[in-house]
C-alpha cells in the first residue's frame, strides 16, 4: 500500500479556483496566476513487478521536471511556464495553472531506487518502481 502525504493547501487552492469561477465578471480576470500552487493528477498502480506513476504534465518539457528520491519519498516537481508573448488584450479566459508544483509519495521499502524509469510521453510521465525480487509473489507448490 502507498502512502501519500496530505496537503490541505492543495484542497484550498483547487476550492479557491472553483470559488473564482463561480463569481468571474468576463475578461476581468484574464490574469494568469504565476508562481501559484498548482497539482498535476497522477495515477499510481501496482503490478506483481513495479508501482507505476503516471503523472499528467501537458505543456511542460522534460527539462522543467526534476525527479528525485530521497529516504524513502519519491518526489516529482516542475514548473509550468505562462507565455509571455500571448496578446491579453484579446485573452477572455485563462483556466490553466501556471507556475510551481511538488508532488511527494512515501514508498514502501522494497523498491529499488537505482532502477527507477522514467519516460515523458505525450505530457505524461511515467515512473517504474521496480520490486526488489523478495518482494514479487512466488508460486508454492502444493506436496
Amino acid at each position: 500500500m502507498t502512502m501519500m502525504r496530505y496537503s490541505p493547501w492543495q484542497e484550498l487552492e483547487q476550492l479557491n479556483r472553483q470559488l473564482s469561477h463561480l463569481f468571474e465578471d468576463g475578461p476581468a480576470s484574464v490574469a494568469p496566476r504565476e508562481g501559484g500552487l498548482w497539482v498535476p493528477p497522477v495515477d499510481i498502480r501496482e503490478t506483481k513487478d513495479a508501482l507505476l506513476v503516471q503523472a499528467e504534465l501537458p505543456g511542460i518539457e522534460k527539462k522543467d521536471i526534476t525527479l528525485e528520491i530521497k529516504e524513502g519519498v519519491l518526489t516529482i516537481s516542475g514548473e509550468r511556464r505562462y507565455e509571455k508573448d500571448v496578446d491579453e488584450d484579446h485573452t477572455h479566459r485563462i483556466e490553466r495553472s501556471y507556475g510551481s508544483f511538488s508532488r511527494s509519495f512515501s514508498l514502501p521499502a522494497n523498491i529499488e531506487a537505482d532502477k527507477v524509469k522514467a519516460v515523458m510521453k505525450d505530457g505524461v510521465l511515467e515512473i517504474t518502481l521496480p520490486k526488489r525480487e523478495s518482494a514479487k509473489p512466488k508460486a508454492i507448490t502444493i506436496h
